[in-house]
């Protein structure tokens, strides 16, 4: 059917302010944040409400248009970017306009928001009624919550407080016939048959598109203790991490690994002096939410018992924010090299000094011209391993990319990790998914796909690998 047929037919249950067809209006959607990406679409539709959603979803299904659904757009392995496959034969489903909160339940502690909202936003009407939601992203200003649960997203307080998939007790998702499936009630317990929401949790839209969910909420955190350690290399920081973790138990919020290289990066960028002298990093969070628990004091017991003397402690929360800024700022002072090759990956906190050394020294040896940014979630073992080749400032550097893939996923696997920790597969690592999945859950996640999608219009091209 003829693309100016849908339009019109998509006109008959949408607003015209719920469809872009311009073409530079179109343009941002089609192109993910590293500009790595770039999708053909006819319209992209931003429906106000759940019902627009199933009304999109019944007729895409009937005529088989694709759709990619699409949150802040921030994610980095191509995942909310339309595949090649479908140039100019399908629609954005864009959920911004879902953004609301429907409920608060301060009894359950919980929210439930639309999947449009903005991660900060969901922080800030918790705190409205004195609780706190933890997920912490560098992203968290323009990143949906939708989005973040379709890529069980993790961030910076994974130690205590878990990934989304931990985070959610409800889900509202529409299936690719336009059914709606709506379980928000806070049940903290429910052992009633398969968990359906959980597959949809990091599914990255291709099962289904989420529409709302109710989100666990804690206390405020009333004391805070920020320090940065400086140790000489990665078995000291597991040590330490260990020893923290035994000491503090649940008081441990935050454990996070910077190299000297993006350190030295992001003080530049940041115009902010270097903490600590040492090869490696450590900026960690202690947090309690009773407000006269002093931290400080076992902390430094902790630290000078294990001789890790090379530690600064924030004093105020303008020093705090200056330790967290270095740390943040990482992504952003890595564009000033240029183009990189990223890598997402979890090992076993106990193997990840030895993949390092070992990486590294594969890396250096078959590519004596790149440079490695390090840096990640210590305290769950993920990483943000991104290689950079000298004097290649552009994307010329992807024709590098398989072979630098193949060295570092081999050693990631040797010892036992993932490819995907927190950023999802997309259309960037698809072809990988069966070196870290066995064909048995493959075969088991195409059956859910053709059960759930049969005729394969939800985010084609995206986390499963082609079926052979």
């Amino acid at each position: 059917m003829p693309t100016v047929t849908h339009l019109a037919r998509l006109r008959q249950i949408l607003t015209p302010y719920e469809i872009l067809t311009d073409n530079e209006l179109i343009a941002p959607f089609c192109t993910d944040q590293r500009k790595r990406y770039h999708g053909q679409v006819f319209a992209v539709l931003q429906p106000h409400s759940v019902s627009g959603v199933q009304n999109i979803l019944r007729y895409c299904q009937q005529q088989r248009i694709p759709v990619t659904p699409q949150g802040g757009n921030t994610g980095l392995c191509g995942g909310a970017t339309p595949h090649a496959s479908i140039a100019g034969k399908g629609i954005i489903l864009s959920l911004s306009k879902l953004n609301r909160v429907r409920q608060l339940n301060l009894a359950d502690n919980t929210i439930t928001v639309e999947a449009g909202m903005i991660l900060a936003e969901v922080q800030a009407a918790a705190r409205q009624a004195n609780r706190y939601f933890p997920l912490s992203l560098a992203s968290e200003g323009s990143c949906q919550i939708g989005g973040n649960i379709a890529c069980n997203a993790g961030g910076l307080n994974v130690v205590r407080y878990g990934t989304m998939r931990d985070l959610v007790l409800g889900l509202e998702y529409v299936l690719a016939d336009g059914e709606l499936v709506s379980h928000l009630y806070p049940l903290h317990k429910n052992t009633s048959g398969y968990e359906m929401h959980q597959q949809i949790i990091g599914s990255e839209g291709t099962l289904a598109i989420i529409t709302a969910a109710t989100l666990k909420l804690f206390a405020p955190p009333q004391s805070i203790l920020t320090a940065w350690v400086g140790v000489e290399n990665i078995h000291a920081a597991t040590s330490l991490l260990s020893a923290l973790k035994n000491h503090f138990a649940e008081r441990l919020s935050s454990y996070e690994l910077i190299s000297q290289a993006a350190l030295s990066l992001s003080a530049s960028y940041s115009q902010l002096r270097e903490p600590t002298s040492a090869n490696w990093h450590i900026l960690l969070e202690l947090s309690d939410s009773l407000p006269t628990q002093d931290l400080t004091e076992p902390l430094i017991g902790v630290l000078e018992q294990g001789n890790w003397l090379n530690t600064v402690i924030a004093q105020s929360e303008n020093e705090r924010q200056h330790l967290w800024t270095l740390r943040e700022n990482i992504s952003a002072a890595q564009r000033n090299l240029g183009a990189s090759i990223k890598h997402d990956i979890v090992v076993p906190i106990e193997h990840v000094a030895d993949f390092i050394e070992n990486c590294q020294q594969q890396l250096s040896n078959t590519f004596p011209q790149t440079k490695t940014i390090l840096f990640g979630h210590l305290g769950d073992g993920s990483l943000h391993y991104n290689v950079f080749i000298n004097n290649i400032l552009n994307n010329e550097i992807y024709h590098y990319e398989n072979r630098i893939n193949q060295l570092v996923y081999e050693q990631v696997l040797h010892y036992h990790g993932s490819i995907a920790a927190e950023h999802g597969i997309g259309q960037l690592k698809n072809q990988w998914l069966p070196r870290v999945r066995s064909n048995a859950e493959i075969r088991w996640m195409w059956a859910q796909k053709q059960n759930l999608d049969p005729q394969g219009i939800l985010n084609p091209g995206k986390v499963l690998p082609p079926q052979t």
